[in-house]
């Protein structure tokens, strides 16, 4: 009786059904006025819990107006019989990727390049006044930084005059000089 009574019902309702997927969520359509145009809305009903996930692809752009027409059931299956061959197609390939390199580590030795160690901080700490916030360094430390530094680059010498420490700009074109920035106090 309420099969006949949703029939009876649904001749004079506006919406319409449309389609259904493979997971069972079904789709409608109807015709709507709204300030004197006619538009069309689109909506999904679905079949167990409300999992945006699980609608297909073509019937997301058949929802958002990207299509004019729903997908039909034979484009609905040629589409997932493509999905099961890409499927396919991307497990042989891992599948031969894996058997190349398996290949490739069988005769394949493991080359380490130089040392692994930190990161050289040395010309970080050159930018610092040796004497910041009046603490004096203890002379074994600078040995042993002039050591670390010998060996890991040359030392080199430069005839440039030494600048002048200001916190203001200077020159202009190829002379200028950024000032430094000091914090408010």
């Amino acid at each position: 009786m309420s099969r006949l009574w949703a029939r009876f019902a649904g001749l004079f309702s506006s919406k319409s059904f449309i389609g259904v997927d493979k997971t069972g969520n079904k789709y409608f359509s109807r015709m709507e006025e709204i300030d004197g145009l006619v538009k069309e809305k689109r909506w999904v009903i679905f079949r167990r819990e409300h999992d945006p996930t699980s609608i297909p692809v073509e019937w997301i752009c058949w929802l958002n107006g990207q299509r004019k027409r729903a997908p039909s059931p034979e484009e609905m299956a040629e589409l997932e019989a493509r999905r099961e061959r890409v499927k396919l197609n991307v497990a042989l390939l891992k599948k031969e990727e894996e058997e190349k390199k398996a290949r490739e580590g069988t005769g394949r030795k493991i080359v380490t390049i130089g040392k692994v160690e930190g990161p050289d901080l040395t010309s970080f700490v050159r930018h610092f006044p040796p004497d910041s916030k009046g603490d004096k360094p203890e002379e074994g430390s600078d040995e042993a930084d002039e050591s670390r530094v010998n060996e890991h680059e040359p030392e080199i010498v430069t005839a440039e005059s030494p600048e002048p420490k200001t916190t203001e700009p200077s020159g202009s074109g190829s002379s200028f000089r950024p000032g430094t920035w000091q914090p408010p106090s």
